[in-house]
């Protein structure tokens, strides 16, 4: 089913506007478009083949008659499915009186009325699963005008206990059981079928049922009352006659039970009375279920409320909270205007309260129908629709409707969706409602209820701002009155309180502040307290509700933080400090509370109250934003257990102000969880602070042996290989390696302590490249490099028994010989697995002998050419004149010993030792001085020959060789006896060495054993050595003696005149001394004057 946009008009009238004298504070309301209309009217889709008679609609199901008694059923939910069911047969002498829909849209009622007078009314029951009507003949002859259902019945099977009224007034209860025709076979139920109908007066009710008379009127003891009982067999009646003989017909009605209780209510209207009948039912299983309640007013007159009327009809309404429940609001269509009230089904005697009437806007034109909404009723006409508010009764909405569609003929409500029809003879229309309670505030407003205003402003701060000016004028202005007059300080607080204006009593309590003296520091406390409490409370009632970020919390907050400004205030606040601080912290008011220590710079309390109300991340915000290193050491060891992370970046930002040693503690007690983000503050500490403070190094080395082993080696690295520089305690990085099994950084810092083969032991456990890595670092020790390299060695022949590797080693260490390593291998082994090296070997030492060779050629040629050197200096000869002088002394050269240098200078002995001594080394000078003792006392020196020159340098280097070589002879030997082999050395050399080395290297390749391959290398040098020793004998200088005195001489010499006084370098050397010595320098400087 598709809609149609109707024209529509709209009268300008809507809740009064505000007045201009209401002022904001600064909120201007501007539409940016236009709002759309409370009512907006949509036609339905659909063209009528006849005119429209009669509507009903109820959850989603829209039921329809036509006066051709075409009835149409359509499923909202599905428009386009529309049932259509002829009622002409039935309607042939009748016609339809009106339709009456259940809640659930699953039972139908038409109530039908007779033609002419001579045919008696009857009604048709239509289920929504079938599409044939049947009709009751029990109820012929009863025109049933009004139907109460039951709203608790859930089941489509069946209508549960209801209610029908009729035009002459009496009120039957039945229950309905569509099971196919069985049901109007036997009768509409159970309890129908066997009761008659039948007239009595009082005096025969009262007789029949063992009471005395009794009227029921609108004025007790009337006996004109008649009553029309139907009887079972057992004598109960179940229907109830208000209409007293009259034929007052019934225009409504409706029951409900108390939910929680067994308390029930009936409401009937006529056109110009409604009756409430209230009373309990016992046993819900007694059938009919009402009787219980109407048996009440057969001694007790029934409560009635009446409004005169001219009208024929009435209409009874309801506002429902939730379909299911019970009703909030109660309507009645009279006259003189709608009658409502609100229901309160508490009440014993009435269950309508705050009753009004609603007039019309044109009070002699009474409507057809009406519905209600939540805060507004629509009245129709036969040419137009009104709205008016219920709660200013003022005109909002007019709509009038086109001719062509013929008149109105009435409007309804879907109890359960609560959508909106009205319909006229040739078309349906829906009524949409947007925001009907968006002006409603205004209207509380102006009726002076501001804290409905309040609700209904739906957060909208314009509006909110209004209704608190307009209510802020009629009790501010009376609170600064009153803190003026001598009025009880108690009787004024409390009326301002029993009325709950907050802000009046803030005024009131500000200004009457402002009267104090000094002196009356109790009154001043107390109204200081008190008006900081309200501002608290209506903060914290704004949080709760999630307005912090609106204009009337940021008012508030100015509001508090000029009060807190007052001299007076700041005064009494310093001296209570403590009181309002707990009363801030009742009221979870972080905010102000950090705002008022921050003017107090009282930080330590409100940071230990955020990490007693775990709210630790404004605990860490607080601390930040101060300068106190000493609030850091005290609140980290909470902080960094709870949220690490944030606290351990907030250290960081702090860089150097603080000192990582006294944040150590804090950092101890963090377990492993946390012990991520201390790495990263102890790194932080060392690679950016550059700290150097042992307890951090060694904590942080812990952390990483325990938890990141890989960055231990990184971090070993980084410290470097000098003991003396490390930053950490080498001994206990040790011990707590070992304790965590970490064998290579092990291996490092036993290499750093100096345990070179402990470090090499270990770090064959791990692997032979760490070992070599190890076995490197002693760069200046080669005889430690050469031993660990053995170690290594000795482990991979041994344990490993891997030749290539061993041979491998030879060329990754220069220090290692073949001969160094033969000793590891077993006797087994052959000569192929390792000929090649020990060939490299012998090439080595060949070109070693051969390089040997030819510096000692060379050094005998230099020596000869020095002793001809010697030979012709020594024949060398100089003239001295009977006239040469001393340089130094200027006499007469000859007159003592002198020493004449090849350069020309002359010098005495003494002279020249005078002016030496000065100038030489310490050594020499002492060596000097010892010298010429001994000729001064006549001893020798040295008694005897004097020791001949040493062997030279090429000698000694086959000397050494030859040992080398000697010593891999007697290992190899040692281990052929321990096998039972003998070799003789004699018996392994068949042939004379010959002079030529390269020999050997010819030779060797056919030697069957290695130890017959070194014999001849052996006998070689020792051929060699013997060769160097007989040329050494025939350079030597003589075997000539001299006598000591004269060694000694020459010793003196050799120091003295070993080079010219100024000529030579020790002239050169004493350059930078002074002239005149510092201990000489007064006595020069005397014989000066």
């Amino acid at each position: 089913m598709t809609y149609e946009q109707a024209s529509q008009r709209y009268k300008g009238t809507v809740a009064t506007a505000m007045r201009p004298e209401m002022s904001t504070t600064g909120f201007i309301h501007i539409k940016l478009e236009e709002e759309a209309p409370i009512f907006s009217k949509q036609k339905v889709n659909f063209s009528p083949t006849e005119r429209i008679t009669h509507l009903a609609v109820s959850s989603d199901l829209l039921v329809l008659t036509m006066a051709n008694s075409m009835l149409l059923r359509i499923d909202l939910k599905q428009p386009d499915n529309r049932e259509e069911i002829d009622l002409s047969k039935f309607t042939t002498h009748l016609k339809i009186l009106e339709l009456f829909l259940d809640p659930l849209g699953q039972h139908l009622i038409i109530s039908l009325t007779p033609k002419n007078p001579d045919n008696p009314p009857e009604i048709l029951y239509l289920s929504r699963k079938s599409n044939k009507p049947k009709q009751p003949g029990k109820f012929k002859g009863y025109e049933v005008t009004a139907v109460g259902w039951n709203y608790r019945n859930d089941y489509e099977t069946t209508t549960g206990p209801i209610l029908l009224g009729t035009s002459k007034g009496l009120i039957f209860e039945t229950e309905i059981l569509p099971e196919g025709d069985r049901i109007f076979q036997s009768g509409l139920e159970q309890y129908w079928k066997q009761e008659h109908i039948k007239s009595v007066t009082d005096n025969e009710v009262c007789s029949l049922l063992n009471l005395r008379t009794c009227g029921l009127h609108v004025v007790r003891g009337s006996l004109d009352r008649v009553y029309n009982f139907s009887f079972r067999v057992m004598g109960c009646a179940v229907v109830f006659d208000i209409g007293k003989g009259d034929n007052t017909p019934i225009t409504g009605i409706e029951f409900h039970r108390v939910p929680g209780s067994e308390k029930y209510f009936v409401l009937v209207t006529t056109p110009d009375r409604v009756y409430q009948f209230i009373g309990y039912v016992s046993n819900s299983d007694e059938k009919p279920l009402l009787q219980q309640v109407f048996n009440n007013y057969l001694t007790v007159a029934e409560a009635f409320q009446e409004i005169p009327s001219s009208l024929k009809y009435s209409k009874l309404q309801f506002l429902y909270h939730s379909p299911k429940g019970l009703p909030r609001i109660f309507a009645w269509l009279t006259e003189p205007g709608i009658f409502y009230a609100q229901l309160d089904p508490t009440g014993t005697a009435s269950v309508l309260t705050n009753n009004q009437l609603l007039q019309y806007p044109s009070p002699s034109l009474a409507p057809l129908s009406f519905v209600l909404t939540e805060f507004h009723a629509l009245l129709l006409y036969p040419d137009h629709v009104r709205g008016i508010s219920m709660l200013n009764h003022e005109l909002v909405f007019e709509d009038y409707y086109n001719e062509s569609f013929g008149k109105l003929v009435s409007i309804t409500k879907d109890p359960i969706k609560g959508t909106i029809w009205a319909f006229a003879e040739r078309a349906v229309f829906r009524y949409k409602v947007t925001h009907e309670e968006r002006n409603v505030w205004q209207v509380y407003v102006e009726k002076g209820e501001f804290e409905l205003a309040k609700k209904y402003c739906r957060d909208n701060p314009a509006h909110i701002d209004q209704v608190l000016v307009k209510q802020a004028e009629m009790y501010e202005q009376s609170a600064l009155h009153y803190a003026e007059t001598q009025s009880s300080f108690e009787e004024i607080a409390l009326k301002f309180l029993q009325v709950w204006e907050i802000e009046a009593l803030k005024t009131f309590l500000i200004k009457k502040l402002e009267g104090f003296k000094s002196q009356d520091k109790t009154q001043v406390t107390m109204i200081v307290v008190w008006v900081i409490e309200l501002f608290l409370n209506q903060l914290g009632v704004l949080r709760d509700k999630g307005e912090v970020n609106s204009p009337q919390y940021s008012i508030l907050q100015k509001q508090l933080d000029s009060f807190l400004t007052h001299k007076e205030v700041k005064e009494c606040v310093m001296n209570n400090k403590s009181t309002i601080y707990d009363l801030m912290a009742s009221h979870g008011d972080k905010h102000n509370l950090i705002r008022l220590t921050i003017m107090n710079k009282d930080f330590e309390r409100v940071i230990r109250h955020h990490i007693n109300k775990n709210n630790y991340l404004e605990a860490l915000d607080v601390l930040k934003g101060q300068n106190k290193k000493e609030l850091f050491y005290q609140f980290t060891p909470a902080l960094v257990q709870a949220i690490p992370k944030q606290t351990i970046q907030a250290l960081i930002a702090q860089g150097r102000t603080l000192s990582p040693n006294k944040l150590l503690p804090a950092l101890v007690t963090c377990d492993d969880d946390q012990a991520g983000e201390v790495i990263r503050y102890l790194e932080f500490c060392i690679h950016s602070l550059g700290c150097q403070q042992q307890a951090i190094h060694n904590y942080l080395l812990s952390l990483y042996a325990k938890l990141k082993p890989d960055k231990l080696m990184q971090y070993l690295a980084m410290q470097g290989q000098d003991s003396t520089m490390v930053c950490y305690d080498i001994h206990y990085a040790l011990r707590l390696c070992r304790e965590l099994g970490l064998s290579e950084a092990c291996v490092q810092l036993s290499a750093l302590l100096g345990l070179w083969e402990v470090a090499v032991d270990l770090a064959l456990t791990v692997n032979v490249d760490l070992a070599k890595q190890t076995a490197n670092m002693p760069q200046n020790d080669t005889e430690l490099r050469k031993k660990l390299w053995l170690k290594i060695a000795q482990h991979v022949v041994r344990e490993k028994d891997d030749i290539e590797q061993a041979m491998q080693f030879l060329k990754e260490c220069d220090m290692l010989k073949i001969e160094d390593i033969l000793p590891f291998f077993s006797d087994f082994v052959t000569i192929d697995h390792f000929k090649d090296a020990i060939c490299t070997s012998l090439q080595e030492y060949n070109q070693h002998i051969q390089d040997l060779k030819e510096d000692m050629e060379e050094a005998t040629k230099s020596a000869e050419v020095i002793r001809g050197e010697i030979q012709t200096f020594r024949n060398r000869c100089s003239f001295v004149q009977s006239r040469d002088v001393c340089s130094l002394c200027d006499l007469r050269l000859l007159m003592r010993p002198f020493y004449l240098f090849p350069c020309g200078h002359r010098f005495h002995s003494d002279c020249l030792v005078a002016d030496l001594s000065p100038v030489l080394p310490p050594g020499k000078r002492n060596k000097m001085l010892e010298l010429q003792g001994h000729v001064l006392g006549g001893r020798r020196g040295v008694k005897g020959q004097l020791p001949r020159a040493s062997h030279s340098r090429g000698s000694h280097l086959l000397r050494k060789l030859l040992n080398s070589i000697t010593v891999t002879i007697l290992s190899f030997t040692s281990n052929s006896l321990k096998q039972n082999k003998k070799y003789s050395l004699s018996d392994r050399i068949p042939f004379k060495i010959p002079e030529n080395p390269n020999f050997i290297l010819t030779y060797l390749p056919q030697t069957p054993r290695p130890l017959i391959a070194i014999h001849y290398v052996y006998c070689l040098f020792k051929h060699q050595l013997n060769l160097y020793s007989s040329r050494e004998d025939t350079v030597s200088v003589g075997s000539a003696t001299i006598s000591a005195r004269d060694q000694l001489k020459a010793d003196i010499d050799s120091i003295v005149a070993s080079e010219c006084l100024f000529c030579g370098d020790m002239m050169i050397r004493s350059i930078d001394r002074p002239f005149i010595e510092n201990e000489d320098y007064d006595k020069v400087m005397k014989d000066w004057e």
